[in-house]
């Protein structure tokens, strides 16, 4: 489906603009805010301290032993990666997805 946007989502934005998206999602039945949507980004990234929030056991973590490389160089070690269920939207208009998130 088409995603739109109307008139009262651009309410305080000033235009034109490029700022990222942000959303909220609900990701294993748990309500998340303000996740930001990177189009340039090649990897979906969930912060530890959301990751604690989740109340999912730390040994379920799969090792990944690729690091990333932030914009400024520096390296930064996941913790692990998990796949978890995201939901987008409301029914009737939503669409459930599994997507691998890099913890760190």
């Amino acid at each position: 489906e088409v995603i739109t946007f109307s008139e009262v989502d651009y309410e305080g934005v000033r235009l034109p603009h490029d700022d990222p998206v942000v959303v909220t999602l609900l990701v294993e039945l748990f309500t998340m805010k303000r996740i930001l949507i990177d189009s340039g980004s090649s990897a979906d990234i969930l912060y530890k301290h959301a990751f604690d929030q989740l109340r999912i056991p730390a040994d379920q973590l799969k090792p990944v032993k690729t690091p990333l490389v932030g914009f400024a160089g520096e390296t930064i070690h996941p913790l692990g990666s998990i796949n978890l269920s995201v939901v987008a939207g409301t029914a009737p208009c939503q669409t459930q997805v599994e997507m691998t998130f890099l913890v760190l």
